[in-house]
């Protein structure tokens, strides 16, 4: 993945595509809570009813309408899996693959036969590794993901040309302040933690005491890499994580990471300079290869490596993985095996089954569709551009410049992708199977060594309900899973679509100007493409907003984290408006109909909150603060509008309503 990209939400899940033409035109009653009032507390009145009527499952942390959806789609690919004629299929075909590797997550009597046994192995070879050859098993073991992790990219000072990355890494609890906080969260995170290393090592024949070992040396390391990470919100500045160093240079800074035989025994042995995340953590690294006894670095290895294997082993292994969770997330109960083995098939062989999936459900129409509302949508940010007051003429011709240059990429790919080195093996275990998959991943990206930047690959599956924006290739992506409803409708009310898909589609050209996004060019390149003093008024306006979502309570006495959210707060509302003027457009001079007593203003404010509905634990709530760049979905909704004139007329939202801000605390910028 790039190392910077933009999506609707953080996580990418799958859904499949609803075209139900008998869905009622206009606002589904059975949404609202009449209870509350839209001067109230908008988010309650205009999803009220429908979270209501969605309490959350065991299974769930969260459940919204994006999760309905992804919820439709494992049924859907289930259905699209289950179909193939696996038993007359040929070895090597992709529905031998596809069927076989699904069929492996679901054998629960042979998974829980084998145990431990298909890791074991690799457990010996990681606790008999000199310290010196560790860096072997970093760069060639799959399920290894100690300290860091490297890839191919596009370099973002020049977006042609491929480049290498080293990014910070090494953390299993996920996010580097679980690790520093003094917080009661945190102390209980890092307890659950500490009990799921244990687990972990007992499952696979270690004693109490070895037990104990591992978890005080897991901690011990990742403690210290964590205290050298950078924050959630210091990665927000692409500069700061763009430092490319020569082989030579890193060899003498940093010589207990041989990174030179690290990338040759990926295969790369005419790598010449490194681009360098986070020098501070390739820092710590380094010490810690230096100092580390032998055990403590076997310990971490080994620990890192169960829990990657984990969810595709034994019953014991998925229990511990979940209790983790559980701890993390708030869930009660783990999802089906069935819908976890479905997603493997569908993320290992993406494209594959995204083939299988756009065949049966993503009609050509609906990629017409979406084809006009987008270039709508151009043409409004086109207007909102050339209406800004606080940029100058010279800036504004640049970001007009960039918003022409703008790629777009609409339901799948013209070219699929090719898995036919990749085996898939009934005899083999279900984790040897999923290990050769990371092996094949590992190599897809290593193949793109030395190339040009392939601009017409897709970062997500046709199936994904999401959609992005790319800052290096200047591209926006609405893959297929994205457009149905409630989000996209060939048949809904336009002010319907134009409040879901058409703020979806704003939100992702809207990220090509935001915080991070404005530092790119239009040919995706990291470069200052703004005035001095249009970057300073710029930065004053954002600071505002972040001011703003930083006064959001979100639990307790737990705040929202403005900074870190910024960029997609100002995508949000600058989606929303571009999307208003949009539609307003589309309507000519019509003021458009009033339809079961809303007016079009209200139903376009209404579509938008819906997409947004959802229940969510507390635990998910502080999970989501620390760790999502999205806002929660209320604050999407209730933030984000706050700042929007048309939608207080819509609503007669007036001083005085908890719902009103006044006009010098709004912060418009685009």
């Amino acid at each position: 993945m790039s190392k910077i990209k933009y999506a609707v939400l953080s996580i990418a899940f799958t859904s499949t595509i609803i075209m139900n033409a008998e869905q009622p035109k206009g606002v589904d009653r059975n949404n609202l809570d009449p209870s509350v009032t839209p001067q109230e507390d908008f988010y309650e009145y205009a999803c009220g009813g429908w979270m209501k009527a969605n309490p959350l499952k065991p299974e769930f942390s969260r459940y919204g309408t994006f999760d309905q959806l992804r919820e439709n789609n494992r049924t859907q690919v289930r259905d699209l899996i289950t179909g193939l004629d696996t038993k007359n299929a040929p070895q090597g075909s992709m529905t031998q693959k596809i069927g076989d590797l699904y069929a492996l997550g679901l054998d629960s009597i042979k998974l829980n036969l084998d145990g431990a046994q298909p890791i074991m192995g690799d457990v010996v070879a990681i606790n008999q590794t000199p310290k010196a050859d560790l860096i072997d098993l970093i760069a060639v073991m799959p399920g290894i993901s100690a300290f860091f992790a490297t890839g191919v990219e596009a370099d973002m000072m020049d977006s042609n040309a491929n480049a290498m990355y080293w990014s910070q890494g090494g953390l299993g609890l996920g996010d580097r302040d679980y690790y520093l906080e003094d917080s009661e969260n945190a102390r209980d995170l890092r307890d659950a933690y500490r009990k799921y290393v244990m687990t972990l090592t007992r499952l696979v024949g270690y004693d109490e005491a070895a037990q104990q070992r591992v978890a005080d040396n897991v901690m011990k390391i990742e403690t210290a890499l964590a205290e050298a990470a950078m924050s959630r919100e210091e990665l927000r500045n692409p500069a700061a994580s763009y430092n490319p160093m020569t082989m030579q240079e890193l060899a003498e800074r940093y010589p207990n990471v041989d990174l030179k035989r690290y990338f040759a025994k990926q295969g790369i042995n005419d790598i010449n300079s490194v681009i360098i995340g986070q020098p501070k953590s390739l820092a710590a690294v380094d010490s810690i290869l230096a100092n580390a006894t032998e055990q403590e670095l076997h310990d971490y290895f080994t620990a890192g490596y169960i829990a990657s294997a984990a969810p595709y082993l034994s019953d014991d292994f998925v229990t511990a993985d979940f209790l983790l969770s559980k701890a993390v997330s708030g869930v009660q109960e783990p999802l089906p095996r069935w819908k976890r083995a479905v997603s493997v098939p569908n993320s290992l062989l993406g494209e594959a089954v995204g083939q299988l999936y756009v065949e049966k459900y993503f009609p050509p129409t609906s990629k017409d569709k979406m084809l006009d509302l987008v270039a709508n949508l151009k043409t409004a940010l086109r207007q909102h551009i050339d209406a800004l007051t606080w940029m100058s003429d010279t800036t504004k011709a640049r970001a007009r410049e960039k918003l022409d240059a703008f790629s777009v990429k609409i339901g799948y790919p013209d070219k699929w992708r090719d898995y036919s080195k990749l085996d898939i093996d009934r005899r083999k275990s279900y984790w040897d199977n999923i290990k050769g998959a990371i092996k094949h991943e590992q190599a897809y990206n290593l193949s793109d060594w030395g190339k040009p930047v392939d601009r017409d690959r897709w970062f997500m599956t046709p199936q994904t309900v999401n959609a992005y924006y790319n800052p290096t290739t200047n591209e926006i992506c609405f893959p297929a899973g994205i457009l149905q409803a409630p989000y996209f409708n060939p048949d809904a009310d336009p002010a319907e679509n134009y409040g879901a898909i058409g703020v979806v589609i704003g939100h992702e050209m809207t990220h090509g100007f935001d915080d991070q996004g404005s530092q790119f060019d239009k040919d995706g390149n990291l470069s200052n493409w703004w005035t001095e003093n249009d970057r300073k008024r710029f930065n004053e306006l954002t600071d505002g907003l972040a001011e703003q979502f930083n006064r959001i309570i979100v639990l307790g006495d737990t705040h929202a984290n403005g900074r870190f959210t910024l960029g997609e707060n100002i995508a949000d509302q600058g989606g929303l408006r571009v999307a208003y003027t949009a539609y307003h457009n589309s309507l000519g001079n019509s003021e458009g109909e009033v339809i079961d007593g809303f007016t079009p203003d209200q139903r376009f404010y209404l579509s938008y909150a819906n997409v947004w509905a959802g229940n969510i634990r507390d635990e998910e709530i502080l999970l989501r603060t620390k760790t999502d760049p999205h806002s929660l979905g209320r604050w999407r909704v209730n933030g984000s509008l706050r700042n929007i004139e048309p939608f207080f007329k819509a609503f007669n939202i007036k001083e005085g309503d908890k719902m009103y801000m006044p006009v010098d605390q709004r912060v418009i910028i685009w």
